[in-house]
């Protein structure tokens, strides 16, 4: 029998705010336990929340992203559960009224473009860390109340890649809008998977395994794969797939019950009686889109359409935001945009490769590289000179005039009459280098331009060079190429 998969994927992203989504407690990572926090994140009786205006703002710049329909009207509800990382027996969410509904997100996977539903996108607080000891739990309240956005699928994808590509695109959308930075690695993005599986051309769903706070985009490939083929041998066994909450272990590569899920938990959800419903003006809304920074896709667009980079070098640069924002802020200075592109993805990458680092390490003022980029374009260098160039400018912290200046290095020479000058030379005296090019050995090219650099001691343009070698070889011998 063919299965199919059905998979649907509750995102949660924490959002980058100052303070937390109903209290003025700081946001903050890393820092010592319970020390950032103020008495509405502990639970005090008699505290009342206030709602973060930033984080409304950012919810709905993801919305609007998602092709969502944005709700004008802002209302809140408790989750009523007992439980130990929720300190005041409920969390403040949004259940009957999402901000954000019915939107969608394109992904491509092997060429194809597939369009995703999105049912809802709400805002709620986070809970406090729990590490859990063999005979004890310690609690961090740092985190209690940190804002979130929980983004919530329809259940459209159909493979662990697709999935994949899904988490990777809504990771691009708040990392690029400024949202959130999206590290996994730090729970600031966190993926629940409900995976099933039924006969394929079935409109009936299987039974739903849920797959817990996955931290890694490419686990979450490798867990829904392996729960695929997990269902399937049950099925094909005789057997039944249990309705249960699993988590996924890397050593392993495989994923492990946690705990039944028999049935489905009554939360008890009414209207936080704490926060009134708000209206948002449209203004508030349009000013939240408008103040949204350029996404990924849009930069991507303006790369190719504005600055005629390829496909491959626009893709490369848009990968990391960091990086796409390292190269706008050098076109700032040079309209080379193209040859910018190349250093950047072929060099300053490859040097930041090399030496273990990030390009937040990356300490070349964004002017400094751009006058080695217009050097390059203006063939005041050698692409060889430019490097050694690039080298004494990371030493230095120079521009590119300068590092020229220190090394020594003359400007290309590029005019045409001297050039041809000493290739009449070396045609004259290499006369069976010609008779071999025209006879289609292509390495007799390569030693008549060697023969000008070594006269010129390497100093005349290369590219001028074998452009008039070529025509005073076709000029010569009528050659046609």
């Amino acid at each position: 029998m063919e299965f199919e998969a059905v998979i649907g994927l509750e995102i949660h992203v924490e959002l980058k705010t100052k303070s937390k989504m109903f209290s003025t407690g700081p946001v903050s990572y890393g820092k010592e336990p319970n020390t950032q926090t103020v008495p509405l994140d502990m639970g005090y009786p008699g505290t009342l929340p206030t709602v973060n205006k930033e984080g409304v703002i950012y919810a709905i710049r993801v919305s609007n992203a998602l092709h969502m329909t944005i709700d004008k009207e802002l209302y809140f509800d408790r989750k009523n559960y007992f439980y130990s990382d929720l300190p005041k027996g409920y969390q403040i969410t949004q259940d009957r009224r999402p901000i954000g509904s019915d939107g969608y997100l394109t992904i491509e996977v092997n060429g194809k473009e597939k369009r995703i539903g999105i049912e809802r996108l709400h805002i709620e607080e986070d809970t406090c860390k729990q590490l859990h000891f063999k005979d004890f739990t310690l609690l961090n309240y740092n985190r209690a109340g940190t804002p979130l956005i929980e983004i919530v699928s329809r259940p459209e994808l159909r493979s662990g890649e697709e999935a994949m590509k899904y988490v990777e695109k809504i990771r691009s959308i708040v990392v690029f809008s400024n949202v959130s930075d999206g590290k996994m690695e730090e729970g600031s993005l966190r993926c629940d998977v409900n995976v099933s599986i039924r006969p394929k051309g079935s409109n009936i769903f299987g039974t739903k395994v849920e797959v817990k706070n996955i931290n890694s985009i490419s686990y979450i490939q490798k867990a829904i794969d392996f729960e695929i083929e997990r269902q399937k041998k049950i099925i094909e066994s005789g057997g039944h797939v249990v309705q249960e909450t699993r988590r996924y272990d890397d050593a392993k590569k495989e994923t492990i019950s946690m705990r039944l899920k028999t049935d489905s938990v009554d939360y008890k959800y009414f209207p936080e009686p704490n926060i009134t419903p708000i209206k948002l003006s449209d203004k508030f809304v349009d000013d939240a889109i408008a103040s949204c920074p350029e996404l990924a896709e849009e930069k991507y667009a303006r790369y190719i359409s504005e600055y005629h980079l390829n496909d491959y070098d626009a893709s490369i640069l848009v990968s990391d935001k960091a990086i796409a924002e390292y190269y706008d802020s050098v076109c700032k200075f040079t309209k080379s945009y193209k040859i910018l592109a190349n250093w950047v993805i072929v060099d300053v990458l490859g040097y930041l490769n090399k030496n273990n680092l990030t390009i937040a390490d990356f300490s070349m003022p964004s002017e400094h590289l751009a006058s080695l980029v217009d050097l390059v374009s203006s063939n005041d260098v050698s692409s060889n000179q430019a490097k050694e160039i690039f080298a004494k400018m990371i030493c230095d912290n120079v521009d590119a005039k300068k590092a020229k200046e220190l090394l020594g290095i003359s400007s290309q020479i590029s005019d045409e009459t001297y050039i041809k000058s000493i290739i009449d030379e070396v045609l004259n005296e290499n006369p069976q280098s010609i008779v071999d090019y025209k006879e289609g050995k292509g390495r007799a090219l390569g030693f008549m331009i060697g023969q000008v650099m070594k006269k010129t001691q390497g100093k005349v343009n290369p590219r001028v060079t074998n452009d008039l070698l070529l025509k005073e070889l076709l000029k010569r011998w009528k050659i046609y190429l």
